[in-house]
């Protein structure tokens, strides 16, 4: 919801190409930007873990 009023005309957002697409079918595109997205989710997840963990000891 938040994608379709933050794009402007003619923009289109990740989330909302993700989503178009996925309603016509998954294809190997899909699977790519999930797995990347979850990729660099998880690398951030680690190094905030790993800092803060430094930080205290």
């Amino acid at each position: 919801m938040i994608a379709s009023f933050v794009s402007g005309p003619g923009a289109t957002t990740l989330p909302m190409r993700l989503y178009s697409q996925v309603r016509l079918g998954v294809n190997p595109e899909i699977n790519a930007a999930s797995t990347l997205l979850v990729a660099i989710v998880s690398l951030v997840v680690l190094a905030a873990s790993w800092l803060t963990a430094r930080r205290g000891a």
